[in-house]
């Protein structure tokens, strides 16, 4: 075989040097043809294959834009304060604060500090959830006959701790994941019901609020019913921005999101942040 030799694996290694597949990062970022901002900002760019996961460190005020490139994505995602694993999303506190069991534009993902990780900035799709989390090994297994991370059908929860620990995180740092571009209903017995996604290229864009570790795996929802194992690739770019200020409508929509709000800027302001 040519790559039986270190020479020949080196030589078959190099030759793939340029060429692209359907799922794959951008690297430099900068080099993606058609950005969403102003030239040169873009800090991420990349296309997460269906049963694909990834992960970033991004900025305070940077804004992430996933896409649901084909209909069938749901990206399950965790937010971490940067260097404070202890300060992650809490999908409870998320849905119980604000109100609304139902992530729309205009929502804050919160921690449990009652403090602001990201807004979510635009909402093409309506189709998301913050009450199921994400699939796990033994749901997987069932479902599918497999749930591991290398395998055919992964689930969630394997791909998020591969993405935790690339960050120095362990499993016990991961809470309940929220979900975009797969719905799921309340109905007034108090059952959940599965609505699907929206469609091909519903966007959503999240600004972030402090430095946060963002996670993402791209997997089926646990309620999807379909027998099959089924995921299409997941658009993620980021590009510096800022902050929501308190000049943004989105800053004093409700009185709840303000006081989340103000909690995060005294608490930046502490640490010499504005």
């Amino acid at each position: 075989m040519a790559t039986a030799t270190t020479d020949g694996a080196r030589d078959h290694a190099r030759a793939q040097d340029g060429t692209k597949a359907e799922a794959m990062p951008v690297v430099p970022a900068t080099d993606w043809p058609a950005p969403p901002c102003e030239a040169g900002h873009l800090v991420w760019a990349e296309t997460v294959a269906g049963g694909g996961y990834t992960h970033r460190v991004l900025a305070r005020g940077t804004e992430l834009r996933l896409t649901d490139l084909k209909g069938d994505a749901c990206a399950h995602v965790l937010l971490h304060a940067d260097g404070r694993p202890w300060e992650r999303l809490n999908a409870a506190d998320t849905v119980k604060v604000q109100w609304n069991a139902y992530l729309r534009a205009g929502q804050q993902l919160l921690s449990d500090q009652g403090r602001v990780l990201a807004t979510l900035v635009t909402d093409t799709s309506g189709r998301h959830d913050a009450l199921c989390g994400t699939s796990t090994l033994a749901r997987n297994t069932r479902r599918y006959g497999d749930g591991a991370a290398c395998s055919a059908s992964p689930a969630g929860r394997e791909l998020l701790t591969l993405a935790a620990l690339k960050n120095g995180l362990e499993p016990r740092d991961l809470p309940p994941s929220v979900s975009f571009f797969q719905g799921v209903e309340v109905r007034d017995d108090g059952t959940l019901h599965f609505t699907g996604p929206a469609g091909p290229g519903a966007s959503i864009t999240l600004r972030a609020e402090q430095d946060v570790t963002v996670l993402i795996a791209n997997v089926p929802h646990p309620l999807d019913p379909r027998p099959e194992y089924i995921s299409t690739p997941l658009e993620v770019l980021a590009w510096r921005a800022a902050p929501t200020a308190p000049a943004d409508p989105l800053y004093d929509a409700t009185p709840e999101g303000r006081r989340a709000h103000l909690n995060t800027r005294e608490f930046l302001a502490a640490k010499g942040r504005s």
